[in-house]
């Protein structure tokens, strides 16, 4: 298949659960599967989505709110789950043993027409992942749970035409808030979660020109708010949009064309 764009969206995004959806015409992954299964379901039926296209689920890490949808999932649809050794190890349940394919570092996986590349990327947990999603020329990242942008992820973000990026707190909202302080460092520390000022930063410094859509995720309930990240990216967008992803319900479909021009449906 000639593949010229992807289709994405987030089916929920914050620490409440995490799904990400990325396809063509014939085939898609999800990432995370951090929501139930009839949730996931239901979500993907709004907007128009079909888990029959599904072919497999990627695991970035082992954090509830990445995986507790993920054995029902992926025993419903028999999908191959892609996941590193040090993740499913910190996994507290078992998925069925013939589903589970492990991950390499800068491996690329095909499905279908879909390449995925896993890399490793910096966050609290055993062996986590971030991945770069092409078809053809076409590319979209999913770049959430980190700690702090390292090479290999700035890397990737300069090669995507759409990214998932995380903006998960406010300094000063995270500094004023109850939070006890082991768990304002553990957030801010380096390896926990990036900052809407970190986020902002790196798109504006490594964002490439045909960047058409950045969805900006994880954004922590008591430490963020969305309008905030709204106002403080939008200034900076250059010709890309930007959408603040919901820790309540789905986005819309977006079509990421290549080189740049882009739409909704």
């Amino acid at each position: 298949m000639d593949c010229k764009h992807l289709f994405i969206a987030a089916l929920n995004s914050g620490s409440n659960g995490n799904c990400y959806y990325v396809g063509n015409d014939e085939e898609a992954i999800l990432i995370d599967a951090g929501i139930s299964c009839r949730e996931t379901e239901k979500r993907m039926l709004r907007i128009g989505l079909s888990m029959q296209k599904v072919k497999a689920i990627f695991i970035s890490h082992e954090h509830s709110d990445h995986i507790k949808g993920l054995c029902t999932l992926a025993a419903k649809y028999n999908l191959p789950v892609y996941i590193s050794s040090g993740t499913l190890a910190g996994c507290r349940f078992q998925v069925k043993e013939g589903l589970i394919n492990c991950l390499s570092d800068n491996e690329t996986i095909q499905i279908g027409s879909l390449s995925v590349t896993g890399f490793l990327k910096i966050h609290d947990a055993a062996e986590p992942y971030s991945f770069v999603i092409a078809c053809g020329a076409t590319k979209v990242g999913v770049f959430t749970d980190i700690g702090e942008a390292c090479e290999q992820l700035i890397y990737h973000f300069q090669q995507c035409h759409a990214a998932f990026l995380e903006a998960n707190y406010d300094d000063a909202l995270l500094e004023k808030s109850a939070y006890p302080y082991f768990l304002k460092k553990r957030i801010s520390g380096g390896r926990g979660h990036l900052s809407n000022q970190k986020a902002l930063e790196l798109f504006i410094t490594f964002r490439p020109s045909f960047m058409s859509h950045l969805l900006l995720a994880h954004l922590s309930k008591d430490n963020n708010c969305p309008d905030l990240v709204s106002r403080l990216f939008t200034p900076h967008a250059n010709g890309t949009e930007i959408i603040v992803a919901s820790r309540y319900e789905e986005t819309q479909v977006y079509t990421i064309f290549e080189p740049a021009a882009a739409h909704s449906f």
